[in-house]
């Protein structure tokens, strides 16, 4: 990152930061610049979340170890990430219409890990998410073992979980991703 896209960026989380006080009660800006300063992998991820629509904020603070958590809080799945199928399996498998990648892979990649079902249902007390949209969400093995993965949404006032076939991909479906800092 250059000097002028990291200041641009600290600026845009500072402001959201702001905004959003709701998300993150008890937490000072200070702290979270803080930690920060020094940690130039995450302010890559934190940049990826953000140019590709994820716009991170503070969510949460782990007293034990001192990390904040951010997570995508952009009203809809990012739109940077959508048409994915699940994971690397599901994108091998599937010989036809192929997406341009999967969730599990584009996340790895990014430095983020996908929101498991508690995690999503957590963001959502946070506001109203993915009313449009869906958002791939960690898959027990179990499930997965029979080709099978979640998503979540927001319609009619509820969350919902629901399951499909991995190796699905649709234009109004992406994944949020969470990062500790």
């Amino acid at each position: 990152m250059t000097a002028k896209e990291r200041t641009a960026l600290l600026q845009t989380l500072k402001t959201r930061f702001t905004a959003h006080l709701s998300r993150h009660e008890g937490i000072a800006w200070a702290d979270v610049l803080a930690r920060l300063d020094g940690q130039p992998s995450s302010l890559r991820t934190l940049h990826e979340m953000e140019s590709t629509g994820g716009e991170p904020d503070v969510i949460g603070h782990d007293a034990a170890t001192g990390a904040f958590v951010f997570c995508d809080c952009a009203a809809e799945t990012p739109s940077g990430r959508r048409s994915l199928c699940f994971d690397e399996d599901a994108l091998e498998k599937r010989k036809e219409n192929k997406p341009a990648g999967s969730a599990t892979g584009v996340a790895a990649a990014m430095g983020v890990e996908l929101l498991d079902e508690a995690q999503y249902r957590d963001l959502q007390r946070l506001g109203e998410f993915d009313l449009k949209t869906s958002s791939w969400i960690r898959t027990p093995d179990e499930v997965r073992a029979l080709g099978g993965a979640l998503f979540g949404d927001r319609r009619f006032g509820r969350v919902f979980v629901y399951h499909n076939g991995a190796q699905s991909y649709y234009a109004a479906r992406g994944f949020r991703g969470r990062r500790l800092v």
